[in-house]
């Protein structure tokens, strides 16, 4: 079962070191540009997170929560900054994104960041994850490609934190898939929207 974990409401007033500042300055003037140009790609419903309010929580859980080990995950990363910001705090990071134009964004983002992140193009559910879903339509169940699991020789058990930017509505089915397939003491976050992140830990029954 999944386990709420309180997100303290001042999280997001804890400094952010300029270094960091800058390379999210430098990635949204880069998310914008993307943005502008929905002609030339199939990624028109691309949403960004808020970045400053993901990397002050992960700084946050870094600090105060207890972790089973130093494995990161992003789930349908994007442009994968969040997958960059966890290997700035020393997690070994990895990323999946099945949509070919993000894809050719998130190299680029590990390539100039610079960040040692593993990123997989592919799909982010495990084998049999689908069947969890009562709904068909959510678009998690759309991404194709081979499994980053097999890819990697892991399981989603061999994560210490996950991290997702559900579409309205899939945050519960992200929760189903990891209370199926993550490891006991695990945790998953999610940016739900703006000013609101959702930490969970897998705990026993």
């Amino acid at each position: 079962m999944l386990q709420p974990i309180p997100i303290p409401s001042q999280v997001n007033t804890q400094p952010i070191p300029p270094s960091i500042a800058a390379k999210l300055s430098s990635m949204r003037t880069r998310i914008e540009a993307f943005q502008d140009r929905w002609d030339q790609h199939r990624a028109e419903q691309f949403v960004a997170a808020d970045y400053e309010l993901v990397y002050q929580t992960l700084e946050w859980i870094n600090r105060h929560q207890t972790q089973i080990g130093s494995r990161f995950l992003e789930w349908g990363c994007g442009f994968a900054a969040v997958a960059c910001l966890a290997d700035e705090l020393k997690w070994n990071a990895h990323a999946i994104e099945a949509h070919a134009d993000l894809i050719g964004q998130a190299r680029k983002t590990i390539r100039t960041w610079p960040a040692n992140v593993d990123l997989f193009d592919g799909n982010f559910l495990p084998g049999g994850a689908p069947e969890l879903s009562l709904d068909p339509t959510l678009p998690s169940l759309g991404h194709g490609g081979q499994s980053a699991y097999d890819a990697w020789g892991l399981e989603l058990d061999d994560f210490s934190l996950v991290y997702s930017y559900p579409w309205p509505g899939e945050d519960e089915f992200h929760e189903d898939v990891f209370d199926r397939y993550a490891a006991i003491g695990a945790l998953l976050l999610m940016f739900i929207g703006p000013n609101e992140m959702r930490l969970v830990r897998k705990v026993r029954r």
